[in-house]
């Protein structure tokens, strides 16, 4: 390969610079950082008449005449750098780097394929430094890749908290920040953080948790009390009796049909977002047994695996979390009720995300129905295995059963 790199090459290199270095470019135009300069040797370990010899002067000079005929249709901000050589004796000035500012090496690209839009970048620096906002190369790219109806949410939110410095008056779903829907922070909440320098996430009301729950206890049953039940942190009110064994199902079907188990307390789970709330909830964590019952699909696996997190973090005490019907050799039993599309008839997508708290089993099967490549199906609804199996499977666990 020839050390001496060609106009479309030279184009090629400041295109890519640019895509690696936009943000850096942009916000050192608003004080943050030394201003960035896009350059590209031409002509690397060939610096003189020796060098140039050994390549040949055919190629040396056809070369030369390339950048010679280019040098001449340079946008503004975009330069050739030359530097002294001697050739056959003869002294000259020859190429040896392509320089741009940020517009030179826009204009320079603009016929080729690029996704930086300089313009754009630049009035959503001007926007998060009007809102006082922390303007870095990492915030700047994370806001760009945002909706613009994303953007005008980000703004106002850290216009609002300006403006409010406690944030313990709201809920995370109250905040009163103009555009932002109820679960805008569970996607951006993070990017908030950086950008205002204040996790408003860890400022807010506590929202306690509410546990609707289902006895499944024979005894309890057979004494006439109410069988569904609702139990909230901080309340007066207790549950009827305190669970050897609680079990989280996903769906509202399953626990209020679950059949009689003894010492049992049938949860109804609310997603990943509920799994930190149970994981706090005494009575849960005091049991025995914890076992978890989702939909086999990427959701219901990444519940489990958040869940497992939550309640093998420091808690009084930790708590291992079973699983019932959702491994490997339950995907092959119920594959007749698999599907591949939504209750909206959308095709359910694969799922790219690493859970690292499932078991063998679980992962096998986790890898079956999430992987990007084909799969019979990507999901087994919870309501489509009959009760009575998951009755079965419990006492299994429950006893310790193979």
């Amino acid at each position: 390969m020839s050390p001496l790199v060609t106009p479309p090459e030279a184009v090629a290199a400041i295109r890519s610079r640019l895509e690696q270095k936009w943000a850096e470019a942009v916000c050192a135009e608003f004080g943050d950082g030394e201003p960035v300069v896009f350059t590209v040797r031409l002509r690397p370990g060939v610096g003189t008449g020796k060098a140039v010899e050994q390549l040949g002067y055919a190629t040396w000079h056809g070369w030369h005449m390339q950048w010679r005929d280019f040098s001449g249709r340079l946008p503004a901000g975009v330069q050739v750098i030359r530097n002294a050589m001697t050739i056959r004796g003869v002294a000259g000035e020859y190429p040896a780097a392509l320089q741009a500012d940020l517009d030179g090496a826009v204009a320079l690209v603009a016929d080729t394929a690029s996704a930086v839009d300089v313009g754009r970048a630049r009035a959503l620096a001007s926007s998060l430094r009007a809102a006082g906002a922390a303007l870095t190369p990492a915030t700047l790219r994370a806001v760009d890749a945002l909706r613009a109806d994303d953007v005008e949410v980000l703004i106002n939110a850290v216009t609002w908290l300006r403006a409010n410095p406690d944030a313990g008056r709201w809920t995370l779903r109250q905040l009163p920040v103009p555009g932002m829907h109820t679960k805008w922070l569970d996607t951006h909440g993070a990017l908030l953080r950086d950008v205002a320098g204040r996790d408003v996430r860890d400022e807010v009301r506590p929202r306690p948790a509410v546990v609707h729950l289902t006895y499944v206890d024979p005894g309890h049953a057979a004494s006439g009390r109410r069988r569904h039940d609702a139990w909230t942190t901080g309340d007066v009110h207790d549950i009827a009796y305190r669970p050897r064994v609680v079990l989280v199902v996903e769906n509202r079907d399953s626990r209020l049909w679950f059949p009689p188990a003894g010492d049992t307390i049938v949860v109804e789970g609310g997603g990943k977002a509920a799994a930190a709330l149970l994981a706090g909830v005494p009575w849960i964590r005091s049991a025995e047994h914890v076992v978890y019952w989702g939909d086999i699909d990427a959701d219901g696996y990444a519940i489990l695996d958040h869940f497992r997190a939550a309640l093998a973090a420091p808690g009084a005490p930790a708590r291992h979390v079973a699983s019932i019907l959702m491994d490997a050799a339950d995907l092959h039993t119920y594959a007749l009720h698999g599907v591949n599309h939504d209750k909206a008839g959308r095709p359910i997508k694969p799922s790219p995300q690493l859970l690292p708290h499932l078991t063998e089993a679980e992962s096998v099967a986790y890898n079956t129905i999430a992987t990007a490549g084909p799969t019979p199906f990507r999901r087994i609804e919870q309501e489509a295995i009959p009760l009575a199996h998951a009755a079965t499977r419990l006492l299994r666990i429950v006893n310790a059963q193979p």
